[in-house]
């Protein structure tokens, strides 16, 4: 190679390193609000704001990871005790990550709660090694994995969601992944309802926070980077009826959070409507209204929340008289639904054993309302406080069993008081 040729090299590499780093500088060339609702089952779509605006996916990236594991799973050709090689290449990953060690090895079923609580992202480059011998020849598999889902505008460049400019997808096709998770994996899919996970005496904390506040929620994954904003793929059910939501682009993961939660409410409350019918949002509602004042954006982002959520938040307030809510045992957890009262009640019963500190507990079978569209029985653990329902909760959810907190009506706050 000629002094002119190599310093043409160098100049290439040094504007493709440039290009990079403008990509992924503050602000982001690709980051902007987007999001969909849709209903898991007939994949209608409920709401929808520029659902096809191509971003990057972040750690959203791990749930065609994790498809790609659960199938694997599925078919027999892999078991949760298999052990897994740390590479050098899966070990130098940026955090989030577990810190494996080159040369550790570590049980398939550690690496997907890894990848689930901890989003790590060298548990990630493990399974994609471990399951095509790189993490390029994996990407690949899910680029192409993606294709038979009909994602269409996505590409997977590497297993983590770590920045890399070919790593690009929508809100819609993320919309899809997530539901083809819980519908070709329904077994599976209860490890994104994990709460905690201890590896090596470190114990994890399931990023996506809005599980504890928000009532039905089961899942599925958060992600972030610079480059994307805030992104959350989510999972709820109410009533027997399962919603999927995507929002890509948040500002923050606080108002990404409230943003999932008030679609959420939004949708469960539209998705009676009859047809294929799809709503539109307004705005991009990451702008806040004109003149809106500090007290209005408060109260909207209290209310996009369930009454779980608009509890949970009040105990943060100033004006907040957090000792009611730590003093009532009003509060109750939901262990699932069920078409007949004796299986509720069997749950129930099954969940409370499950649980350390049954004593004082009891379980509580809700019939169906007069005239309720759905004739569902749900299956309940009573006599609990905000405290120990969400500390329940995460017990069950460590067991992979559905586990909602349900919050005191407002009869029964009043009656704390």
């Amino acid at each position: 190679m000629t002094g002119f040729q190599q310093k043409a090299r160098n100049a290439a590499v040094a504007l493709a390193a440039a290009g990079l780093l403008s990509v992924f500088s503050a602000g982001g060339a690709l980051a902007h609000y987007s999001s969909i609702v849709l209903d898991a089952e007939s994949g209608r779509i409920l709401i929808q704001h520029d659902p096809d605006r191509v971003n990057y996916p972040a750690s959203l990236t791990k749930m065609m990871t994790l498809y790609l594991t659960f199938s694997g799973l599925e078919r027999g050709k892999l078991t949760l005790d298999r052990p897994f090689v740390v590479s050098e290449h899966a070990s130098i990953q940026a955090p989030s990550k577990l810190d494996l060690r080159p040369g550790d090895t570590i049980a398939l079923r550690d690496l997907i709660l890894a990848i689930v609580t901890k989003s790590a992202n060298d548990a990630a480059v493990v399974v994609a090694e471990g399951l095509a011998g790189s993490e390029t020849a994996f990407a690949e598999r899910m680029t192409q994995q993606a294709r038979q889902l009909g994602m269409n505008n996505t590409h997977f460049a590497n297993a983590s969601g770590l920045p890399n400019p070919d790593n690009t997808t929508t809100a819609r096709d993320l919309a899809t992944l997530a539901r083809a998770l819980y519908r070709d994996f329904p077994k599976e899919y209860g490890y994104f309802a994990t709460g905690e996970f201890t590896y090596r005496g470190n114990t994890y904390i399931n990023h996506n926070h809005l599980m504890a506040a928000f009532e039905g929620m089961d899942g599925i994954k958060t992600g972030y980077i610079r480059a994307s904003g805030f992104n959350l793929a989510a999972s709820a059910v109410r009533d027997g009826h399962r919603l999927i939501a995507v929002v890509m682009g948040g500002e923050s993961a606080h108002s990404r959070d409230l943003k999932m939660a008030e679609l959420l409410n939004a949708a469960f409350q539209r998705d009676q409507l009859p047809g294929n019918v799809e709503i539109a949002e307004d705005s991009d509602p990451t702008q806040p209204a004109p003149h809106e004042s500090l007290a209005n954006k408060a109260g909207r982002a209290l209310a996009a929340l369930s009454p779980v959520g608009r509890a949970e938040a009040a105990t943060h307030s100033a004006s907040a008289p957090r000792h009611d809510l730590r003093a009532s045992d009003g509060w109750s957890i939901q262990v699932g639904t069920f078409a007949q009262s004796a299986q509720a009640e069997r749950a129930a019963a099954l969940a409370l054993a499950k649980l350390p500190a049954a004593k004082g507990r009891s379980v509580l079978v809700v019939a169906p309302g007069h005239g309720a569209k759905e004739k569902v029985f749900r299956a309940r653990i009573v006599h609990f406080n905000a405290h120990e329902a969400q500390a329940a909760c995460r017990v069950l959810h460590r067991t992979h069993r559905a586990c909602a907190v349900i919050a005191p009506d407002a009869t029964q706050m009043a009656a704390a008081k």
